[in-house]
């Protein structure tokens, strides 16, 4: 008869916590050799502790719980070379965060800048929307001007007048200079009033809304305003990163290490949000604010082109595109590409030295 541990001296055989034990179980990671039926107390097999040793070390490693699961299905040579993979990736994501952790000592470590020698910066934008090649309409709504820009993702039965609803309320920043010490609070009151908007279009359901990513200008910086997946990008110092967190279902499942970003690129829920601007309400967006210097090309898409097109060639258009323009109508060309099942939208704005 083989002999059982209890959960707590498997525990502590494998230095695996309890509760670490009960959610490998739920994810079917490392389930347990016997669950008493009245108790639901679980027991472990002696034969489990080399399965369970290898999860911790590559818990320790960092690794995904969802490839954690793939490679304790394999062969030992399998894995081995899985994990040497999954390593190389770690060191070359290190190396771009490396890279962007040296841009912020030495900007955190400038002296601050007084009035006086402030220089006031300019965008140059464009913006394109297209409906892709599967849905009957563009229920993308977007926005470029001197001081505001704007992406909205509708959804539901009329999607498309609340994504409009939302960019619209916001246009009437672009009519005025901003004082950067007011930015937030008055990029905040603009969204609450994109929320009343899409109520007016949604009425009391959501089953109609959209998403809202929106950049206010003030000369120096940016304020930025975020609830969904539509995604706000920044080129900088030679590398891409994404200055949004999508609302989304998988995002929190990614979060959580119970997904590769591997499957939550293919994953049925990719698409279903946790934040919206809807007829039930409207959600506290994140709030913050960026530096901006000359140089920098900021993006802002719909998951319609962030859904198809991989960073890299994100990156790579970006790079190659000699203005807004064309930065907006390679992006969307290579969402066609791809197939473009959703509608497709971006704005592109360069910071640039009017005095340079």
């Amino acid at each position: 008869m083989t002999t059982l541990l209890t959960i707590g001296a498997f525990a502590k055989a494998t230095r695996l916590s309890p509760k670490a034990l009960r959610l490998y179980d739920e994810l079917d990671l490392l389930p347990p050799a016997r669950v008493d039926p009245d108790t639901g107390y679980r027991y472990y097999a002696a034969g489990q502790l080399d399965r369970a040793r290898l999860v911790a070390w590559l818990r320790r490693l960092g690794m995904p719980l969802a490839r954690i699961r793939e490679v304790c299905a394999l062969d030992a040579a399998s894995a081995a070379r899985e994990v040497r993979a999954y390593w190389a990736r770690v060191e070359a994501e290190t190396a771009v965060r490396r890279d962007l952790a040296a841009f912020l000592v030495d900007h955190l470590s400038a002296p601050p800048s007084t009035e006086e020698d402030t220089v006031m910066l300019h965008l140059r934008y464009a913006a394109h929307s297209d409906r892709g090649l599967v849905r009957p309409a563009n229920q993308d709504a977007a926005y470029a001007g001197a001081r505001l820009l704007a992406v909205a993702d509708g959804f539901g039965p009329r999607g498309g007048p609340a994504s409009s609803a939302a960019v619209q309320a916001l246009r009437v920043l672009d009519s005025e200079e901003v004082a950067a010490g007011n930015v937030l609070g008055l990029l905040e009151d603009a969204v609450r009033g994109a929320g009343e908007a899409v109520r007016g279009v949604a009425g009391d359901t959501d089953e109609t809304g959209t998403t809202l990513t929106a950049l206010l200008w003030t000369g120096s910086r940016l304020a930025l305003a975020h609830i969904g997946d539509t995604r706000a990008y920044v080129r900088r110092a030679g590398s891409l990163f994404r200055i949004t967190h999508d609302h989304t279902v998988v995002q929190s499942l990614l979060d959580e290490g119970r997904l590769t970003p591997e499957e939550a690129g293919v994953h049925p829920q990719r698409s279903l949000l946790l934040k919206a601007l809807s007829g039930a309400g409207a959600p506290t967006p994140d709030v913050r604010l960026h530096d901006a210097v000359a140089g920098d090309r900021f993006l802002l898409c719909s998951d319609g082109l962030s859904g198809v097109v991989p960073d890299a060639v994100v990156d790579r258009l970006l790079v190659a595109a000699d203005d807004p323009a064309q930065a907006v109508r390679s992006l969307v060309g290579a969402a066609r590409d791809a197939g473009a099942p959703d509608n497709v939208t971006c704005v592109v704005a360069d910071v640039v030295d009017p005095g340079a």
